[in-house]
C-alpha cells in the first residue's frame, strides 16, 4: 500500500438536499485516499462491467493520479449525509475513445457512474432516481453543458435500462475502441450510447 499523506477532502463542486433522501454532495475525488473506497466497490462480481476486477489499490490510485492530471477527464466521489454512494466520472467526449463512434456535439459531456454496493443505512426508495437527478444537476446547471453521452456495456442491461427510465434515449450500439497507454488499459468494448439533454433533465 503506498504510503501518501492525508490530506483533507477537497470542496463539494456540487451539493444538493433531496427530500426523503438526504443532502448529496459531488466532491473531487483523492486519488490516494479515496483508492480504498474505490476498490473495494470496483472489486466486487457486479462492478465487473466497470473494467476493474482484480486491480490492486495502489494500481487504482496510479489511475485516478493520472486523470488528475488531465484537463478533459475528472473523478468525483458523490457523498449522501458523509457517506460515500458513488463514483462520477466526466469526460469531454471528443477527448475520449467515445468521440471516435458518435458525432460530438458543442456542449456534450460524458459521464460514467459506479454505484455503491449498498446506499449506507439500506436502499430508500426512488434513491437511484435521485442520484441521477443531482448528477443531471450538477452538469446541466453547474456546469452548463446541454447533452449527456452515457456508454454503459450492452451486456449490462441494468445500468441501461436505468438510463432509459431517467429519460436518456438510446442511440446506437457501437464498439469502443482498444486504448492502451502508459497509466491505463480500456479493452475493446461494445456499448449501448444513450443521450439525455438538458430540456429533458431540467424542463429547459
Amino acid at each position: 500500500m503506498s504510503d501518501q499523506p492525508t490530506a483533507a477532502p477537497a470542496d463539494p463542486v456540487h451539493e444538493q438536499t433531496v427530500d426523503g433522501i438526504g443532502t448529496v454532495t459531488v466532491r473531487p475525488l483523492d486519488p490516494h485516499a479515496d483508492a480504498g473506497t474505490v476498490h473495494t466497490w470496483a472489486s466486487e462480481e457486479r462492478a465487473v462491467f466497470w473494467g476493474m476486477n482484480g486491480l490492486t489499490r495502489d494500481q487504482i490510485a496510479e489511475i485516478y493520479a493520472h486523470m488528475a492530471t488531465l484537463d478533459t477527464h475528472h473523478a468525483f466521489l458523490v457523498e449522501r449525509d458523509g457517506d460515500p454512494v458513488a463514483l462520477l466520472q466526466t469526460y469531454e467526449p471528443d477527448a475520449d475513445r467515445v468521440g471516435e463512434c458518435y458525432d460530438v456535439r458543442p456542449g456534450d459531456i460524458g459521464v460514467h457512474l459506479m454505484l455503491a454496493p449498498a446506499a449506507p443505512g439500506g436502499e430508500r426508495p426512488g434513491w437511484t432516481s435521485a442520484l441521477l437527478t443531482v448528477v443531471a444537476a450538477y452538469v446541466f446547471r453547474t456546469l452548463g453543458r446541454s447533452r449527456v453521452v452515457v456508454d454503459p456495456d450492452v451486456r449490462n442491461e441494468k445500468a441501461v435500462a436505468r438510463f432509459l427510465r431517467q429519460g436518456f434515449t438510446a442511440g446506437p450500439a457501437v464498439v469502443l475502441p482498444e486504448v492502451d497507454l502508459p497509466d491505463v488499459y480500456l479493452p475493446r468494448k461494445e456499448a449501448q450510447l444513450a443521450f439525455l439533454t438538458r430540456e429533458v433533465a431540467c424542463g429547459g
